[in-house]
């Protein structure tokens, strides 16, 4: 397969050189994904887009997604006073283009808004903060890590749109009903072979920390059911409950925005969903083996809301609302928009591709589907009140 062979001579390395030659999934995701050389968003096999990518995102299909957003941006800073500056924050930015659309709305539309906005970008990949760099040259954008950010020094909003999904994560299985972990080797007979470069096997220990079964404590998630049976097996993204304590100690005032695939625990741990929800993306084509095209495919999982929502209110972050993506973007006027289109001059071929273009930001078995997670930090009553009515949820 078309995998990267100074990658896998590397992550075979650090196999050798751990303890019982094994690496936990979330070490060899993290290789495979961040590895400062050869990872896939560190090198120039990443891409994305309809042409020559392996995935797309909203901000791909039109700008309209990036203007509804900037749309809610404005209502956050009108309810928290106007604050200057209004920090926007944005955490894995892709190729830049949703903060263009941003930018550029807020900047013909709200310019009082424009003026006091301090953009900034949180972005691991050195191939992708390029780009976005490139892209947005015309625009006041600071780039730092998230770790730079001092504490309780943003008013404002952090918020991402499919980043959560590439954290890497801990993958278990039950096996004679006990909790094991999933762990990478090297392929020892594919070593004997002679091949060009090292494959890799899954093996099975104990767990590498007790976070993992106090995690699923912490989700009431109670493995011993008889409905669990053995080779049942799932991910815990301990990466992202991290992510989202920085995020709130950063935060002094304002909200946190998270768009993402996923699910509440209760679904994602579902027994019928017994081999999880890891996937890997390849030229537009989806698989669930992340041991193929190592260091040339994306690998992603779904996200666990509710590991979200409640380990937020431990970091002292109150939920505002969960929502599909589909319904958040309706209430923000992208009805209206597609209304519109009726009206507008341009030619068929073109008005037909951005009708489409809108209708699969609501899909709600694609773009549509996906949930959309507001947190807040520092407002009272009244303000999150306030806010949103897109997450006002039918009786």
């Amino acid at each position: 397969m078309d995998s990267n062979p100074a990658l896998c001579t590397a992550i075979a390395n650090h196999i050798t050189t751990s303890p019982q030659q094994r690496i936990t999934f979330a070490r060899f995701m993290d290789l495979a994904l961040y590895h400062p050389e050869y990872g896939y968003y560190s090198s120039d096999a990443l891409k994305i887009g309809f042409k020559g990518g392996d995935f797309f995102t909203s901000p791909n299909l039109c700008a309209d997604f990036g203007e509804l957003l900037a749309e809610q941006f404005f209502q956050m800073w009108e309810i928290l006073g106007k604050p200057v500056p209004f920090s926007l924050v944005e955490m894995g930015a892709g190729q830049g283009l949703l903060a263009l659309h941003i930018l550029k709305y807020h900047q013909l539309h709200y310019a009082d808004f424009f003026t006091a906005l301090e953009y900034i970008i949180i972005e691991k990949s050195p191939t992708l903060r390029q780009e976005q760099q490139q892209r947005l040259q015309d625009f006041p954008v600071r780039w730092c890590n998230l770790e730079d950010i001092p504490p309780n020094a943003i008013a404002g909003c952090f918020f991402s749109n499919e980043l959560v999904d590439a954290f890497p994560v801990h993958q278990f299985i039950i096996e004679t009903g006990e909790l094991r972990e999933i762990y990478v080797t090297t392929d020892k007979n594919k070593k004997e072979t002679n091949a060009p470069f090292p494959s890799f096997v899954e093996v099975t220990g104990e767990p590498s920390t007790p976070q993992l079964a106090e995690h699923l404590d912490f989700l009431g998630i109670d493995l011993a059911q008889s409905a669990y049976p053995d080779g049942y097996r799932s991910e815990i993204n301990l990466a992202a409950l991290d992510w989202l304590s920085i995020v709130a100690d950063r935060l002094q005032r304002g909200y946190v925005l998270t768009i993402d695939y996923g699910y509440p625990a209760s679904r994602y741990y579902n027994p019928r969903r017994s081999q999880g929800t890891l996937q890997c993306y390849y030229h537009h084509r989806f698989h669930d083996n992340p041991y193929i095209n190592i260091g040339r495919q994306d690998i992603t999982a779904h996200v666990d809301f509710t590991a979200l929502e409640r380990w937020g209110e431990r970091c002292n972050l109150k939920n505002i609302g969960f929502i599909q993506q589909g319904l958040f973007l309706m209430a923000l006027g992208l009805g209206e928009r597609i209304a519109a289109l009726s009206y507008q001059k341009q030619p068929l071929s073109e008005l037909l591709q951005h009708r489409d273009a809108l209708h699969q930001l609501i899909d709600p078995t694609g773009l549509g589907g996906f949930g959309v997670l507001v947190q807040s930090k520092g407002l009272d009553n009244t303000e999150t009140s306030q806010l949103i009515k897109g997450l006002t949820l039918p009786e």
